[in-house]
């Protein structure tokens, strides 16, 4: 079964790629569904398009790309993803009966963040979360902004009380980070914790000042 991974309008399409990259990694299939806010920030962050026609070359363009923005700095497969349209409300992952082992929203902006607490589902992103929250699968919610109204702090106290996780895209300082992407690697990791799934991407605390710095920094 896969994992969908949702992808919303906030700033931080480096976190959904380094989500993207582990999952594949780890053995995982995955169901990738790109909202039309997303596309704009990843323009805006990437120089790259995603389309609907070209998502397998467009997706191989972006996983290959560093937080530093740098092209060819990884080399990802991404034959076992499946890519569906955000406007594709009758798609698989629109049904309680498609199974999946859950859903990563990363990141989740604040409307997105609205949408799956009120239900609206005007999105196939927002629907299939909804799914997830019904079928009590897995639900993982990497918000990213600052600050926080009131309005978003109850939603997303709304969606805790439905059985989600809600991890802020906040990077930590004490597994001895020197690159952008070790930050960006660390939320990543975060996100994969909260849904179970083993990966490597930063140093554990293991309860010794300097035990999670890597070696030779």
């Amino acid at each position: 079964m896969p994992w969908i991974v949702g992808v919303s309008g906030a700033s931080g399409t480096p976190y959904a790629a380094a989500v993207l990259r582990a999952l594949i990694a780890a053995g995982e299939s995955v169901d990738l569904v790109v909202s039309r806010a997303s596309r704009l920030t990843l323009l805006d962050e990437t120089g790259i398009s995603f389309r609907d026609a070209h998502w397998q070359q467009d997706l191989r363009a972006w996983l290959d790309r560093g937080a530093d923005g740098k092209p060819g700095t990884f080399d990802t497969d991404v034959s076992g993803v499946r890519h569906w349209s955000a406007g594709d409300l009758a798609a698989g992952p629109s049904s309680g009966s498609y199974p999946t082992k859950g859903m990563l929203i990363v990141p989740a902006s604040t409307a997105c963040v609205a949408g799956v607490a009120l239900g609206l589902s005007k999105d196939l992103l927002q629907r299939t979360a909804s799914v997830t929250l019904k079928e009590r699968r897995r639900l993982v919610v990497a918000v990213r902004e600052s600050p926080l109204d009131g309005r978003t702090l109850r939603h997303l106290v709304a969606l805790d009380d439905a059985g989600a996780a809600v991890v802020p895209a906040s990077p930590a300082f004490y597994a001895g980070a020197t690159h952008i992407q070790d930050l960006v690697d660390f939320v990543a990791g975060r996100v994969l914790d909260a849904a179970g799934v083993e990966h490597g991407l930063y140093r554990r605390w293991r309860g010794e000042l300097g035990a999670a710095r890597p070696p030779g920094t």
